[in-house]
């Protein structure tokens, strides 16, 4: 227990040095107000983290969430899967046709907002705290399976028709596409354009139609639809899950995200999600802003053009993160390999994927958490002129966002609170895989030492990342 008690404190100290000094070292814009100095929140959350997995170690003897109990609530009509698709196929419809027809000022459009807030961010939280919303109102399955219907009755064709899905690719197809968002989110120029969102949102949809009517609706939905793929696995942090006999259970918190079967890709997939919004918040910060100009000028002076220059070096700082992050839970998983026998890097790799889903959405919710607050609000006036041409449509286009509602200071313990339960979320579910895959008690808390490295040490890279990108 003392070697145990020392390994942990010294994991603190480590994650405690590596960021809040650093954080306190930039500022909180609008935190000034704290009541402790904020690289206490550092220590603290590496606290919090040391004393769950103590608690862990001690009062978690066997696995709890492997196969955990659920109670039916209640069957869902199939008339509201016909209703919510169709709402999702005239959200789809509205978006591009506002982002065609309307104005070409982004903050007065309706596609920009509702694509990078409220589909983005506000469906990640409505995954957590709902199940797989995403899924019933998803334009393009139900575009599909209205065709697929359509085509077994008049033409006798079925899912049995199409080709079977190649076990390789699992969810790369799905990385490579929240990939390519993150890209244009992070990097391209012209991310705002409403007539490019609309133009890209087509080209999307046409290729998840393309394959399902290759590989079937359900089979490419569940591992090439990269916005598909990435709400269901933030749904298995939810209590509530539908099954499918179509009817809604409820379940144990974390208890689905072990059920995650980690085919190839799904790895790839959470890494890239991490990456990404690090890089997302690193590219606010003073760190970026001095390295961005040798990168921009190093591509310049290659002969590129400005803007081309600078998705390039916006670019490599977003594969330099995703490369980062990936390389520091390898180096935990590998950790991990060293203790017992039987258990290599890549095995432990894809069976402690899932102990990523909470830290992923941690991530996500701390740093997109005040744009959905303030931002999120613009749907009010939105709804009511999409297209930016002075309609009225719900009388509510006058009204105006409300930043006084919460607080800076507010934002910041929501942003915390969300890094810290993230993380001690991720600590469980490790906790609790390891139970169950080593043969002993002991053996399995020692392999855990590394997962907690690892959870304080992106504990650690998110408050930093926070502090210093609103220096």
């Amino acid at each position: 227990m003392r070697r145990r008690l020392s390994v942990a404190a010294a994991a603190g100290a480590l994650g405690a040095l590596a960021a809040p000094a650093v954080a306190s070292a930039h500022g909180l814009v609008g935190r000034a107000d704290l009541p402790i100095p904020t690289w206490l929140f550092g220590w603290a959350a590496s606290a919090v983290l040391i004393a769950s997995f103590m608690a862990l170690a001690t009062l978690w003897p066997r696995p709890r969430l492997e196969r955990p109990a659920a109670r039916r609530l209640f069957r869902i009509p199939r008339a509201l899967d016909a209703l919510c698709g169709a709402i999702g196929v005239g959200l789809f419809a509205l978006v591009v046709y506002a982002g065609l027809a309307g104005t070409q000022t982004a903050t007065a459009n309706f596609a920009p907002t509702f694509v990078y807030v409220h589909f983005w961010v506000g469906l990640a939280v409505l995954s957590v705290l709902f199940g797989d919303v995403f899924r019933a109102f998803n334009p393009w399955l139900a575009v599909g399976r209205a065709a697929s219907w359509v085509a077994a009755r008049t033409i006798g064709t079925s899912e049995a028709d199409a080709l079977p899905y190649p076990a390789r690719l699992g969810r790369w197809p799905a990385a490579a596409g929240l990939l390519g968002f993150a890209w244009l989110e992070l990097c391209y120029v012209s991310r705002d354009d409403p007539s490019t969102l609309a133009l890209l949102a087509l080209g999307y949809a046409l290729v998840q139609l393309v394959g399902m009517g290759l590989y079937g609706v359900e089979a490419w939905s569940r591992h090439g639809d990269a916005f598909g793929v990435w709400f269901g696995i933030l749904s298995r942090l939810s209590v509530l899950e539908r099954r499918a006999d179509g009817a809604l259970y409820l379940r144990p918190p974390l208890a689905g995200a072990p059920q995650l079967d980690a085919v190839p890709g799904t790895v790839a997939l959470l890494l890239v999600a991490l990456g990404s919004t690090t890089f997302d918040g690193l590219s606010g910060g003073p760190l970026w802003r001095s390295l961005e100009p040798h990168l921009t000028g190093f591509f310049g002076d290659l002969g590129l053009g400005p803007s081309a220059a600078l998705e390039l070096g916006f670019s490599v700082g977003l594969v330099v993160c995703i490369l980062a992050v990936s390389g520091f839970y390898r180096l935990g998983v590998r950790g991990m390999s060293s203790v017992g026998v039987g258990h290599d890097t890549r095995e432990l790799s894809r069976r402690f994927a899932h102990s990523l889903v909470p830290i992923a959405f941690a991530y996500a919710l701390a740093h997109y958490f005040s744009l959905l607050a303030y931002q999120g609000q613009a749907i009010a006036y939105l709804a009511s002129d999409p297209l930016g041409h002075g309609s009225d449509i719900f009388g509510t286009a006058d009204v105006a966002i409300d930043y006084g509602w919460m607080t800076a200071t507010g934002i910041w313990y929501v942003q915390v609170a969300a890094l810290v339960l993230g993380h001690v979320a991720g600590l469980v579910l490790a906790h609790d895989r390891a139970i169950a895959i080593y043969s002993r008690v002991r053996e399995a808390t020692r392999s855990q030492y590394w997962m907690l490295v690892v959870m304080i040490g992106f504990t650690s890279l998110g408050l930093w990342l926070l502090s210093a990108a609103n220096r």
